[in-house]
């Protein structure tokens, strides 16, 4: 899939995501998504991702997985640049800061994203570096 494509089809998603309260169809029916909108790391303009997540404690969890793919994504670099972003769950948007885990924190967030997401242990066989496992939390700002 190519670059174009893949920014197509993420701009459907959020599209149909925005349009419907936060429910996408497709192969993303009954699947939770998030709208993640970072700072561009060089540009400084929004962007705006579609990913999957789940809950540990009140944080989001998502992953830089970047389908297995050799570079990690962009939202990644975005993050490390500038933590603090926007989610956008069902119909709410929310303030957060991002934190990329380390240590015991990402190895236990790791297990819970592989049993969550099991297709992502196939994208860490693919890359030699670990996935990165980021957390997003209210921004009380």
């Amino acid at each position: 899939m190519t670059d174009v494509v893949r920014q197509k089809m993420n701009q459907d998603i959020i599209d149909e995501f925005r349009a419907n309260g936060g429910k996408v169809g497709g192969q993303f029916a009954g699947h939770e998504l998030l709208l993640l909108t970072t700072t561009g790391a060089h540009s400084g303009e929004p962007r705006t991702w579609p990913l999957g997540f789940y809950i540990d404690d009140d944080r989001w969890v998502v992953f830089a997985a970047n389908g297995g793919r050799p570079n990690r994504p962009g939202w990644y670099y975005n993050l490390v640049a500038h933590p603090e972003a926007t989610v956008e769950v069902g119909t709410e948007t929310l303030p957060v800061q991002a934190v990329v885990t380390t240590g015991a924190e990402r190895e236990r967030l790791w297990v819970r994203s592989v049993e969550a997401f099991p297709f992502i242990a196939d994208f860490q066989a693919k890359v030699p570096w670990k996935i990165p496992v980021i957390t997003l939390s209210r921004n009380a700002n």
